[in-house]
């Protein structure tokens, strides 16, 4: 099985969505793989770290200067270890981070500063998914090699109907797992 055994870094960003990736690390720690999960400043307000690091079953990383009681540059040590770096949820924001080659968070050094293969998963509004710039974003990922679990239709926390909603837990875990 293709997950088995591999390092992958998941990346949650800061959107309501955030909380199914408690779900999408339990089903990867099943499927034997080693989760190791980088939290944006924003992914703090939606879901703790303590879950996170107890559901992953490594301590978490959520910022570029943290000291810690061994030598290590957290963002190049994730990237050269990551055999797949997995961003769920991931907003606008990030994707326009990452197609514009911003890198002013440990996820997005992490990412730029990584050769393993990188999968996005959007989840937010219909009409900041549908925005030109979103699209525009995710054209130009998709050029760099980054591949899509697209969000879904559906309720959205706003109280809207559309496309925006993050694709189903099964729908990331199958994505991920046909990767081979």
């Amino acid at each position: 099985m293709f997950l088995r055994n591999k390092n992958i870094i998941l990346g949650v960003c800061g959107g309501i969505a955030a909380y199914k990736s408690y779900d999408v690390i339990r089903r990867l720690v099943s499927l034997k793989a080693n989760v190791e999960c980088v939290l944006t400043r924003n992914a703090h307000r939606f879901i703790t770290p303590l879950t996170i690091q107890t559901l992953s079953k490594n301590k978490i990383y959520d910022g570029m200067f943290k000291y810690t009681d061994k030598f290590e540059i957290s963002h190049i040590s994730l990237a050269q270890k990551a055999d797949l770096i997995v961003v769920v949820p991931a907003t606008a924001d990030v994707i326009a981070k990452l197609a514009c080659g911003r890198a002013d968070d440990l996820l997005t050094c992490t990412v730029l500063a990584s050769k393993a293969s990188v999968v996005v998963c959007p989840a937010m509004n219909t009409n900041m998914f549908n925005h030109r710039a979103t699209q525009n974003n995710i054209k130009t990922l998709k050029s760099y090699g980054y591949r899509f679990v697209m969000p879904e239709n559906g309720e959205l926390a706003c109280g809207n109907y559309g496309n925006g909603k993050l694709a189903s837990v099964e729908a990331i875990i199958s994505f991920l797992i046909n990767l081979a």
